[in-house]
């Protein structure tokens, strides 16, 4: 089975004929936005740390345990991360005989 990647130049949509721009996927893996999300959920659980009594008060106290587990599972997330780029890393360094 042989896989192709050809993508087309040029799409007609009715009598309009709009060219592809041939532009490079953006390489992303992820770690930098796990780290602003987790980041975001730390800010979050400690703003709403001195407003524990009326948060309880009002029976809201899951929004500081919502913040605590955003918070970790970003912390799994950005190992995750980590450890996938790592290995794509470490796969483009070997050649494509290595990778068979």
């Amino acid at each position: 089975m042989e896989f192709r990647d050809e993508q087309p130049t040029q799409h007609e949509l009715g009598s309009r004929l709009y060219m592809v721009a041939d532009v490079e996927p953006l390489d992303v893996d992820g770690v930098r936005t796990v780290q602003v999300g987790a980041a975001i959920w730390a800010v979050a659980f400690v703003a709403l740390l001195p407003f524990y009594g009326r948060l309880a008060d009002a029976g809201r106290t899951w929004w500081l345990w919502t913040c605590l587990a955003g918070f970790g599972l970003g912390l799994f997330g950005y190992e995750y991360c980590r450890r996938r780029r790592a290995a794509r890393v470490g796969l483009e360094e070997q050649g494509p005989a290595e990778q068979a």
